[in-house]
């Protein structure tokens, strides 16, 4: 039987921020964190995501703080005392919202840094004097190097989604991090799997940690229905529409690969009619705050994003999720469909598996240790084919794709689904019969027809050698010698 937040005797404003916020019951995550943290000792928790970690380390860490709390200004009186280090700034900025509300009732203040935004309104907080600071690697070591952050005070540490901080790369910063702080600390390791690499770094930074698994590592929620479809990667879209209308969901996470895909496809499902907003690392911070804003309020109804999104967002009652792209890495399988059938809730996991996919469907398998049966999607057959290539948008693509052809039947003979515009178009141009290029007649003259004819004598001498011949002997010279043959020169020489 799960405990009640009555039972931590917590302090007032504390107790009263929870009961505010609708917590009766503990998770078991925060049943078993919750007073280890209280006694002051190191913990590694491994807990399925969406199990309220951020309360199992938030409510106890404030707890402990209380002790600290002091109304005056002066920021020397509110240096940092915990830090929260996550892995990406939409996480970041979600459990800096959390924080908040946790200690709305005390003088204890909170802050949050993230990469993305402008550095200024962040120095000016800093500056005022914080006990909680809530941070991504990157931009507090920018803090940390213009000195808007002082970390000699700090006396608690939480490494939140440490897996994920590994897997982007972070360590060199995490290590960097960690050497600015007081040797004497409690750390608080929270991942939703534990890998080899997360063992060594708690052996690294943790002192006789206790080690909290709620869930056996890498499984997925036992309240999430998940379903492995067999669809043509020109059918995905489809395949979607007619999942959604068939259960009548409202909202939906779509999870794909690469950013270009996503944007892709967020604005062809805004075109054939779903209120889409996407998410990805290509979008400025402003722009995925105010897409994840609005698909929190429900003014979007499907959220198109990789797998930024994928680690905990905690968005309430959302039924389903979409792997529209099979993950390429196995653990984010469970991360993405741990979106929906948080805190106990049901929820949906589809995803859609092309030919190309089986070796990753096959990895997954391995990794929640689940037989992973294939279903043949069957689709409504009066519904026009959508191809991955763009939405048919009217008759003349539908014709040229043969969207209307039967089961069976090429679609160059499905000439009376045609629109009529068209086949005037064409059907002239095909009965129009095929007559050679014939080059124009040339105007003749007769004198070409006639035979050859020599004018002059072959062995007549040319006229202007005939006429030297016809002159007298000049007086002095033999007649038994001969001339010499004239012969035409271009150039005249003139006689000496």
């Amino acid at each position: 039987m799960t405990s009640s937040f009555s039972n931590l005797s917590l302090a007032e404003p504390l107790a009263r921020a929870v009961a505010d916020m609708g917590y009766e019951t503990m998770t078991p995550i925060q049943e078993q964190a919750i007073p280890v943290v209280l006694q002051g000792k190191d913990v590694m928790g491994a807990a399925q995501t969406g199990t309220g970690k951020t309360a199992a380390f938030a409510l106890p860490l404030l707890q402990r703080m209380m002790k600290h709390e002091n109304a005056s200004t002066s920021p020397a009186r509110h240096p940092v005392r915990a830090l929260v280090l996550l892995p990406t700034r939409e996480l970041a900025d979600q459990v800096a919202q959390q924080v908040k509300l946790y200690a709305k009732y005390t003088n204890l203040r909170s802050a949050v840094v993230f990469g993305g935004m402008d550095m200024k309104p962040q120095t000016l907080e800093l500056k005022k004097g914080v006990e909680v600071l809530v941070a991504t690697p990157g931009r507090l070591l920018d803090h940390i190097e213009a000195k808007n952050a002082v970390l000699n005070q700090v006396e608690y540490v939480v490494l939140d989604e440490a897996d994920r901080m590994l897997d982007i790369g972070f360590l060199p910063d995490l290590q960097r991090i960690l050497s600015y702080l007081p040797k004497q600390r409690i750390t608080l390791l929270f991942s939703a799997t534990f890998s080899p690499e997360i063992k060594r770094l708690a052996s690294s930074y943790l002192q006789d940690p206790v080690t909290i698994e709620v869930a056996r590592s890498n499984a997925t929620a036992s309240t999430v229905e998940q379903h492995f479809y067999s669809v043509g990667a020109d059918d995905k879209r489809r395949a979607l529409h007619q999942i959604l209308k068939a259960r009548g969901m409202k909202q939906a996470f779509v999870f794909v690969n690469s950013k270009l895909g996503c944007a892709r496809l967020a604005r062809s499902l805004e075109r054939e009619g779903l209120k889409t907003t996407a998410l990805h690392g290509d979008k400025s911070q402003d722009e995925r705050l105010k897409a994840l804003d609005a698909f929190k309020k429900g003014e979007v109804d499907l959220l198109v994003c990789t797998d930024v999104a994928a680690r905990g967002l905690d968005i309430k009652d959302v039924p389903a999720v979409f792997n529209f792209d099979v993950p390429f890495n196995a653990e984010d399988y469970v991360h993405r469909i741990g979106r929906t059938g948080r805190a106990g809730a049901s929820g949906l996991a589809v995803s859609f598996v092309a030919s190309s996919d089986q070796r990753l469907v096959a990895d997954i398998e391995k990794l929640i240790k689940t037989k992973i049966e294939l279903e043949p999607m069957e689709f409504d057959e009066d519904k026009p084919r959508i191809s991955e290539q763009g939405r048919i948008n009217d008759g003349r693509r539908m014709y040229r794709e043969g969207g209307d052809a039967e089961p069976g039947r090429a679609p160059a003979t499905n000439r009376a689904h045609a629109p009529a515009e068209l086949r005037e178009r064409r059907e002239p141009r095909e009965r129009r019969e095929y007559t050679p290029h014939r080059q124009p007649a040339a105007s003749r003259d007769p004198f070409f027809d006639l035979p050859y004819e020599a004018s002059v004598a072959a062995d007549s001498q040319p006229a202007w050698d005939s006429a030297a011949k016809a002159s007298p002997a000049r007086s002095g010279v033999s007649a038994n010698i001969k001339p010499k043959k004239k012969v035409a020169a271009l150039f005249k020489v003139s006689e000496q």
